[in-house]
């Protein structure tokens, strides 16, 4: 995950299109090999295969407590750079000051602290309870953030940006839809009350209105007497 992370944080440096094919395969390639890198050193580790040793664990501690805090510390970084230089405002930065935060919080709580809540608790639950709380709000802020410096419309977007409409072409006057484009309501009410001239928001735009007039139809409203409300 952090090692995926890092890699998406050089992303808005535009080193290659998002959503590409080259993308998506370093994306999967890579992260396949460093899991499965970190898989063999584990199996390897507690079968004490070779040099690794389970009395001695370097191997562990350097992929899960070196190399993971790197690939992360790269990852703020780069945001941090990408924020200040490139966007207008740095509201985004709170974002990933939380992240930061939850993350460390639940790091110190499942590896300072798991036992002594574990005790306190009567062993019901330890410090990894806490701390994947932790991690998971870690991941919400991280994808806030990602919210807040896009300007696409998400389907499941947290954050409070209406949405982005953009006009692709305009339509043609020939087109079937066209006369209902600027077509402004010209309705005669039950009282004999119009209410012409209430054209819509797209009106004005280049699109004539057509007003349709039904002559016969009004005249039969207004023939027909009806007590004042």
């Amino acid at each position: 995950m952090c090692w995926c992370l890092m890699l998406n944080g050089f992303i808005g440096y535009q080193w290659t299109e998002d959503g590409t094919a080259l993308t998506l395969w370093t994306f999967r390639l890579s992260s396949l090999l460093i899991f499965g890198l970190m898989f063999f050193i584990s199996i390897a580790t507690f079968k004490e295969v070779g040099s690794f040793s389970r009395s001695h664990p370097i191997g562990l501690f350097i992929m899960y407590f070196i190399f993971n805090p790197f690939c992360l510390l790269v990852y703020v970084v780069l945001q941090i750079i990408l924020v200040v230089n490139t966007l207008d405002e740095y509201w985004p930065l709170g974002n990933i000051s939380f992240a930061l935060v939850f993350f460390v919080i639940g790091q110190v709580i499942q590896i300072f602290l798991s036992d002594k809540i574990c005790d306190a608790i009567k062993h019901y639950v330890d410090g990894v309870f806490f701390g994947n709380i932790c991690t998971l709000l870690s991941v919400m802020m991280i994808y806030k953030y990602w919210d807040s410096i896009t300007k696409e419309d998400l389907e499941f977007s947290v954050g409070g940006k209406g949405n982005v409409w953009e006009v692709k072409e305009l339509l043609n006057e020939d087109d079937e839809f066209a006369p209902y484009a600027g077509q402004a309501a010209n309705t005669i009410g039950h009282a004999g009350v119009s209410f012409a001239n209430t054209n819509s928001q797209y009106g004005g735009q280049g699109y004539p209105l057509q007003q349709q007039h039904y002559p016969q139809q009004q005249q039969h409203y207004q023939q027909q007497a009806y007590p004042p409300y």
